[in-house]
């Protein structure tokens, strides 16, 4: 086997570079070969030469083809959603307005109840020996009378005392009426037909003068409270200045539309400084009592746009919270344009300034052209566009 001995390098000092050497490297620093120039001149010919070629290119190439379309005019149903509670027009709190024992029930919770109808009847014992009583008391001062002007017609009393007689008669009658008013008033019947709630007390419980004893409702129409807000009651009345004859529809919590119509029936005086907002009310009948106080639902208030002006949706675009739309001009050359949206409507907007039926308007294709560019409109007439979208419009 041969070994390798590696043997330690040496270090020797550099030369120092001669004078030719020198030279040599200023003609290398101060004269570049002819080679070396082209080549650099190629390679700034080539950075500097592309972009002018790709921008000579873009400008020969042909504008683009784009969907255009007008707005269109026509009158518009506006719909307006509105949480609502549901109240029957007559609910009521039966309260005893005596004090005795709840001797008897005649109806149910949930019962359907006829005005007048006998629903409570409390324990009438004493009321019954009062009234009788006040019969006995009745009873004698009749028979005081009776005597009384007997003898005041042979002149034996005086007018005076045929008065008093007469007087103490009227306040024994008074007293029989009282006592059976009170007896009378231990029976609770319905001051009105309708529908009754829960018990709030049970047989023989003893019931003091006010306690309740259920509640009764009557849900034949019933009213949709909700709270409508400052700028929506000015709209509202710049549209109808009576807010009369205002169609309403109701949703119930399921979703589905209650089958009769309704409408706004009155608004309340005051609005409400913490919410910014006031109440209206709406009616609706309920034949077949389905609704039912204490309801939640929404109140659907549809009010009509007349000759409005409409646009898509899609044709718009947003800076700053402020609705723009690309009106293609006489040149085809596009131009921004700030609009003002009067109303919102799924997939329409009616604009109230900023447009009007002569105006052309991109559709389609906002990101790809900017203001100034010059396009080819693909016009669309608005009518045929807009039944595309699916839009009712009357």
């Amino acid at each position: 086997m041969v070994k390798t001995v590696s043997k330690p390098r040496r270090s020797f000092p550099r030369p120092a570079a001669s004078a030719h050497a020198a030279a040599g490297d200023h003609r290398i620093e101060g004269h570049r070969p002819r080679g070396s120039l082209s080549l650099a001149v190629l390679v700034l010919a080539v950075a500097f030469g592309a972009p002018a070629c790709h921008h000579e290119e873009a400008k020969e190439q042909p504008p683009q083809k784009l969907p255009v379309t007008s707005p269109l005019r026509r009158s518009i149903d506006l719909e307006r959603d509105y949480v609502a509670q549901i109240r029957a027009q007559q609910h009521i709190e039966l309260r005893s307005q005596e004090r005795g024992y709840l001797q008897e029930i005649f109806v149910d919770e949930g019962q359907k109840i006829t005005a007048g109808q006998r629903m409570f009847r409390l324990m009438p014992v004493l009321y019954d020996a009062e009234v009788q009583q006040a019969q006995a008391e009745a009873a004698k001062a009749r028979i005081e009378y009776a005597n009384t002007k007997i003898l005041a017609d042979k002149n034996v009393v005086s007018a005076q005392e045929l008065a008093l007689s007469k007087a103490a008669l009227a306040k024994a009658e008074a007293t029989l009426s009282l006592a059976a008013t009170h007896k009378g008033l231990t029976e609770i019947r319905a001051p009105f037909s309708g529908i009754m709630g829960r018990y709030q007390a049970r047989l023989g419980s003893l019931i003091d003068e006010g306690d309740l004893l259920t509640t009764l409702s009557d849900n034949g129409r019933v009213w949709a409270y909700f709270n409508v807000s400052e700028r929506e009651y000015l709209a509202l009345k710049a549209r109808n200045p009576e807010l009369r004859d205002i169609d309403a529809k109701l949703r119930m919590a399921d979703g589905t539309i209650f089958g009769q119509k309704g409408g706004i029936e009155t608004i309340e005086a005051d609005f409400d400084n913490e919410t910014g907002t006031i109440a209206f009310r709406a009616g609706f009948p309920n034949p077949d009592a389905l609704l039912r106080h204490g309801e939640t639902g929404q109140v659907v208030v549809t009010t009509t746009l007349e000759d409005a002006l409409l646009i898509p949706q899609k044709a718009t675009f947003e800076v700053l919270d402020k609705k723009y739309v690309f009106v293609v001009d006489d040149a085809n050359v596009v131009h921004s344009r700030a609009i003002e949206v009067a109303a919102e409507i799924p997939q329409l907007y009616a604009v109230a300034k900023g447009l009007d039926e002569k105006d052309h308007v991109l559709v389609d294709g906002l990101r790809k052209v900017r203001d100034g560019v010059a396009i080819e409109p693909d016009f669309q007439p608005p009518a045929e566009l807009f039944g595309k979208l699916q839009v009712v419009a009357e």
